[in-house]
């Protein structure tokens, strides 16, 4: 398995993916949104895997004015907007190759090999 967690040091989330890899000694790569975003590929893959860029956006977010933007921007400017903007992603992303969940899915890793 070679698993990346793509998230932030202060979601919950994020924090609870670490330790579900952890208490099963899995080996994992955390990937600091804040300091280094996804690039456009692992953004693209992991987009299709689950239901395309809407669902890759936490629309709760706290930038309520950035998701406003990226809601009502032309389609070909919103994947350029998200990237920019790493803190609108739904944490954590967890990959697995060519698998990958958005959000805490202990119930998904566990069919993982």
């Amino acid at each position: 398995m070679n698993i990346q967690i793509f998230g932030t040091k202060k979601c919950n989330d994020t924090r609870k993916a670490e330790r579900f890899f952890k208490e099963r000694g899995i080996k994992y790569q955390f990937i600091d949104m804040k300091e280094k975003g996804m690039s456009k590929g692992e953004f693209t893959s992991v987009a299709q895997a689950n239901g395309g860029l809407e669902n890759m956006i936490n629309w709760e977010g706290k930038d309520q004015d950035m998701l406003a933007l990226i809601r009502y921007i032309a389609e070909e400017d919103k994947l350029a907007k998200v990237l920019e903007n790493p803190s609108v992603i739904r944490t954590p992303v967890v990959r697995n190759g060519k698998q990958s969940t958005i959000g805490y899915r202990p119930e998904i890793w566990k069919g993982w090999n």
